[in-house]
């Protein structure tokens, strides 16, 4: 399977800043594993979006990939209790 290239939208940045830094590097492992296998045991896809989600802990990270260029955006990292707000 061929390595896709990982892109994070700006305020993916925002969103990690109030989480403690032991579970963004969690997130972040997490997320590097994206590269290999974007849609990894456990991931669903999002109703009504192209859009992904995985869980870790009680932080969602939300995605979309693109096959043909390959290319995993990651669009938000936030607590299971915001991860599904629109913004």
């Amino acid at each position: 399977m061929a390595s896709y290239e990982l892109v994070f939208r700006k305020s993916v940045a925002k969103d990690l800043r109030p989480i403690p830094n032991m579970d963004v590097a969690r997130i972040l492992r997490r997320i590097e594993e994206l590269r290999e296998n974007p849609r990894p045991a456990g991931s669903e896809k999002l109703s009504g979006q192209e859009r992904y989600r995985i869980r870790q802990g009680v932080y969602r990270i939300i995605y979309e990939v693109r096959d043909p260029l390959p290319v995993v955006t990651v669009v938000k990292v936030a607590h299971r209790k915001h991860a599904y707000e629109r913004r």
